[in-house]
């Protein structure tokens, strides 16, 4: 008793697409903020430098969550109902 095999269409899920562009742009515009908070380290000073270690990189990361949790999920109409 074999199972029909399933073929799979692999589109790009909206969500990934989401996940992918939100974490390209903020990387993009971290890099910005970074050329001028590199020229006046003031702006950022108040953060002990292992906290500015650890929050700098979870900024483009947390954005990247949300943008794919908000974003809508790709429907796969070629899985049969039971693993959709």
């Amino acid at each position: 008793m074999h199972a029909e095999p399933v073929t799979y269409s692999r589109p790009v899920e909206a969500k990934v697409k989401a996940m992918t562009l939100t974490s390209y742009f903020v990387g993009v515009a971290g890099m910005a903020i970074l050329q001028v908070v590199a020229d006046d380290p003031s702006l950022i000073s108040f953060l002990p430098d292992w906290v500015e270690a650890i929050v700098l990189p979870l900024v483009p990361t947390g954005l990247a969550a949300l943008a794919g949790y908000k974003a809508k999920h790709t429907p796969r109409p070629d899985l049969p109902a039971n693993r959709r």
